[in-house]
């Protein structure tokens, strides 16, 4: 009876404990913890300092200017806002947080991937064609056109893009699982990484001439 009871209770205590092993980001074990800017000093942690909490103020958990267009002049015709621990301190330890998307006609925000974050995209103007692609082996192609009011998600670590479908400037927001969710741009890794990778790695990689790959790396760095 007692290695039945055992058995049980460990099945519990998984079932109870696996919601947690899947989150981002690690949960709190107090009411908020304020990130510090503590980058002069010489100890590593996998997160932010936390700010004494007498001195935590309301400014600790604002931000202010979403409200603000992004500047879409650029290559993709993109901009990216995003509010994370880094602008918002008092995102730190709570596994959230947010972007603000902005695109102009035909404006793309590249195939990317988040490494610490599921999104949630929600079209506030304009109309999108959005996807993402499933892991290894099936890479299954997923997509959507959405207008405003519509949702999308993204899952965890899986990559994506947005384009700009409409004849209009297009925005979005989104939110992120993750207080520093990080952002892979397929594109730059690969072709734009400091140093370069060999350049005979990407043509096989990819089965084109060297001609190609030179001319993608050229562009990358220019």
């Amino acid at each position: 009876m007692k290695i039945v009871f055992g058995f049980l209770a460990t099945i519990i205590l998984i079932v109870s404990l696996a919601p947690f092993s899947y989150a981002s980001d690690p949960s709190p074990l107090q009411d908020f913890c304020v990130a510090l800017n503590a980058s002069a000093v010489p100890v590593f942690v996998n997160g932010k300092f936390c700010k004494n909490p007498n001195m935590v103020v309301a400014d600790d958990f604002y931000f202010s200017g979403l409200n603000k267009p992004g500047n879409t002049s650029n290559a993709v015709g993109s901009n990216v806002t995003a509010v994370n621990v880094d602008n918002l301190p008092g995102l730190n330890t709570l596994g959230i947080s947010a972007v603000r998307i902005d695109y102009k006609p035909n404006g793309l925000n590249p195939p990317h991937t988040h490494p610490r974050a599921t999104e949630i995209l929600v079209v506030l103007e304009g109309t999108l064609f959005v996807g993402f692609v499933t892991s290894n082996p099936g890479n299954k192609l997923f997509t959507k056109y959405l207008n405003p009011g519509d949702v999308f998600v993204f899952p965890e670590g899986l990559i994506h893009f947005q384009l700009n479908v409409g004849k209009t400037n297009a925005i979005a927001f989104a939110g992120l699982s993750s207080q520093n969710p990080g952002v892979i741009t397929i594109a730059k890794a690969v072709f734009g990484s400091e140093p370069t990778i060999d350049p005979n790695v990407l043509a096989m990689a990819f089965q084109v001439e060297m001609n190609m790959i030179d001319s993608l790396l050229q562009a990358q760095s220019d």
